[in-house]
């Protein structure tokens, strides 16, 4: 009757021993599958030439992917404008034939506008373009 009893017991022992060893290595699994979804890998440097002029940016679109450095010149070509791009926290004045550098990382994708930040004359509201990263 011991016999079977500690047999009972040791079986019932392996039984959990084994569901655990299954559960971790099933957290193990998830835990590698969220890393594996997260893509750590470098994006490439993208560096375009804008003007910014009598209410436009041109070119008014730029694409880039996500998780590229993206780099802006932008030269004023007439009067004082300003650059900003809200949801990559850039805001940059620019100065009349001048040009300014502006550098950020496009770690969100979608389509989002980029304004004219200074009042620069009656077009100024309609001085956007449009940032594509995908």
């Amino acid at each position: 009757m011991k016999k079977i009893v500690l047999l009972f017991l040791i079986f019932n022992l392996l039984v959990i021993i084994g569901c655990s060893s299954q559960q971790a290595t099933k957290d193990t699994t998830i835990q590698n599958s969220d890393v594996n979804n997260f893509d750590t890998s470098p994006g490439e440097v993208k560096e375009f030439s804008l003007i910014a002029k009598n209410w436009e940016f041109v070119p008014s679109t730029i694409e880039v992917n996500k998780g590229d450095r993206v780099i802006l010149n932008i030269e004023s070509a007439d009067v004082k404008h300003g650059f900003s791009i809200k949801e990559f926290n850039v805001r940059e004045d620019l100065e009349p034939g001048k040009t300014t550098k502006v550098e950020f990382v496009a770690d969100k994708e979608g389509t989002f506008t980029f304004f004219c930040s200074v009042f620069c004359g009656d077009g100024h509201s309609t001085m956007k373009g449009q940032l594509i990263v995908t």
